[in-house]
């Protein structure tokens, strides 16, 4: 399988720089926030949005006849705003307010506000794999021919909610149902084989009747075209799950190989330093 002509890799490859600029830029200005899985984040959800998705930035709620995509792990905001900006749904000068005092921006997306490209409110991990089941039944009765999406983190599948929902897919056959682990093997307390071993994660997904795929998270081509698999062996009676590798900071030297940038903002030098890793882009910072 190859990447469709038209998408061009290098364009994408451009908006990642940019989008991790602006996820340390947000992070830094109110010295909150989540960069290291975001960062980590940026191939998967510029892939999403420009290359995999039928979508459309003029958002409605319902999502009809359109592709919909839930992030579980809402910590990881600052990514998915950057590429729902970027991508169109709202203003790019919009990212200056993340976290700030009655910002549609909140620090786990939330829907009190309307913001658009955001159907529910996450962050409370272990549920978005259920609310993505939902959508996507609900999509069958409907003889909607869409996909349904859901990023989750690897820690995330401590939670034991997560596992009910898969159980549930696969015997309802919510085979248009495509999710994606972010596998970067740290949490918020250290590393997942520390704190909660998840074993032969390829291994329990198919036990519990998913079909799965593993892919390079970072690299923008190979991951584009294992989505292009995934949506290749979905709508076949099972739904779809994508063990996606990714270096939590990826494109920052001090901040990939540690758990330690999970929830901490840089300061003013860090900053400066990571920036100078990420060069300016024609797209321009916010």
């Amino acid at each position: 399988m190859q990447v469709q002509e038209q998408i061009d890799i290098q364009t994408l490859e451009t908006l990642c720089r940019q989008v991790r600029r602006d996820i340390l830029r947000m992070t830094h200005a109110v010295q909150s926030g989540h960069p290291g899985g975001s960062l980590g984040c940026a191939e998967f959800f510029v892939a999403m949005y420009q290359a995999i998705m039928k979508h459309d930035p003029d958002f409605n709620m319902e999502g009809a006849g359109e592709d919909v995509l839930f992030l579980s792990n809402g910590h990881i905001s600052p990514v998915w705003y950057s590429v729902l900006a970027r991508s169109g749904y709202f203003a790019v000068s919009e990212l200056a307010t993340f976290r700030k005092l009655n910002s549609r921006l909140q620090g786990h997306p939330a829907t009190e506000e309307s913001l658009p490209g955001v159907r529910i409110a996450s962050g409370s991990l272990g549920q978005g794999l259920s609310a993505a089941c939902g959508v996507a039944l609900g999509k069958k009765l409907d003889n909607d021919p869409q996909f349904v999406y859901v990023l989750m983190g690897d820690g995330e599948l401590q939670e034991g909610q997560v596992w009910e929902a898969a159980m549930f897919a696969a015997h309802n056959k919510v085979d248009n149902l495509i999710a994606t682990v972010d596998c970067n093997g740290r949490q918020i307390d250290g590393d997942t084989n520390d704190v909660l071993s998840l074993g032969d994660l390829a291994a329990k997904w198919r036990a519990f009747g998913w079909e799965v795929i593993e892919s390079e998270g970072n690299d923008l081509k190979k991951l584009i075209i294992a989505m292009q698999k995934a949506q290749a062996l979905a709508k076949k009676g099972k739904p779809v799950i994508n063990l996606m590798r990714t270096e939590m900071g990826q494109g920052v030297d001090f901040m990939v190989g540690t758990h330690k940038w999970h929830g901490v903002a840089p300061n003013d030098a860090q900053l400066a330093d990571a920036l100078a890793q990420l060069p300016e882009t024609e797209l321009g910072d916010y």
